[in-house]
This record gives C-alpha cells, structure tokens and sequence, in this order.
C-alpha cells in the first residue's frame, strides 16, 4: 500500500494515509513538481500513461509525485525523476504552493506542491509505461498557446505552475 504524508497548509506532517484514499477523500498532502528546461529554453512535457489511476494521458511537467514517508526528500526527487523520464540532473527548489482540483471519478487533488527546477541536455529514455507515454521538449510559448485553446488536455497542476512561472 503507498502512502502519502499529510500535512497543513504550512507543510507541517499530520500523518500518513493511503495514497488512493487521500485523492478520494481530499486529503491535503506533500507532492512535488519538476519543471525541466534545455539550453535553449525549452520545457519538457510528459504524457502521462494511460493506465494511471488519475488523469491518464494529460500532459504534464517532467516529473510528479508525492514525497515518501521516511526518505529524504533530497533523495526522493532525483529518484522519481530517474525513474520516470531515465535522466538526472542538479536540481534546485524554487517555491511551494497549494492548490485543489476536482479530476474525474470522484478524485481529488489536494496538495502542498514544491517546485524544483532543472537544466538538461541529453536523450529522454521513457521506459516506465506505467508513468509516461510519451515526452517531448516544446516552446514556452506555444504550451501557453495549446492550454489557452485546449486546456484539457494538461493537469490541473501543470497550468498552476505555467501561470506562476510564465506569466
């Protein structure tokens, strides 16, 4: 069973809770963002799989996920990251923010989100079809321009973190 930490709006832990039940019954929980660029600018988009239990086939930042209870958060993101795209790179904080959404299936999104960001140049190895389907690198301004015409097909939390960083 995967857990999530729950926490209050300041990132203060409050517990732990299964990871499906958190996103049914709302549970404000710790997740973070990973927002990869190339030397030219560009962001790096992921498909999310389509077997994923919320918001299947969105596009999304590079990486996702939820802090683990008991590891190092320094060690959890560089990890995730490897995990889901098949690269790492220096990553650095950059800010947290709250946010809350309603997905399909009676799922929710209640999370404290912190944002890490990183520089990488280098081939994009997607071999965890469970997490990604598809990845590439586009233009900041043409992700805004495809949220603005069709912003169904992006996560809640991606748009969130293309407002506060691409205004």
């Amino acid at each position: 069973m995967k857990q999530v930490i729950l926490c209050d709006t300041d990132g203060n832990e409050t517990g732990q809770y299964d990871k499906l039940q958190a996103h049914v019954e709302n549970k404000l929980h710790k997740a973070f963002s990973i927002m990869i660029y190339n030397k030219t600018g560009q962001l790096l988009l992921h498909k999310r799989a389509d077997c994923k239990y919320h918001t299947p086939g969105l596009w999304t930042n590079a990486c996702c996920s939820h802090d683990i209870p008991g590891e190092d958060i320094a060690i959890t993101v560089p990890r995730r990251l490897q995990e889901e795209m098949g690269f790492t790179c220096p990553l650095e904080k950059q800010f947290t923010f709250l946010y809350q959404a309603q997905l399909a299936d009676n799922l929710f999104e209640h999370e404290l989100d912190t944002v890490y960001t990183g520089t990488y140049e280098g081939p994009i190895d997607i071999y965890n079809p469970e997490e990604v389907s598809d990845a590439h690198w586009a233009n900041i301004s043409d992700i805004q321009a495809e949220i603005t015409v069709t912003p169904e097909k992006f996560t809640p939390w991606f748009k969130i973190l293309m407002e506060k960083m691409h205004p």
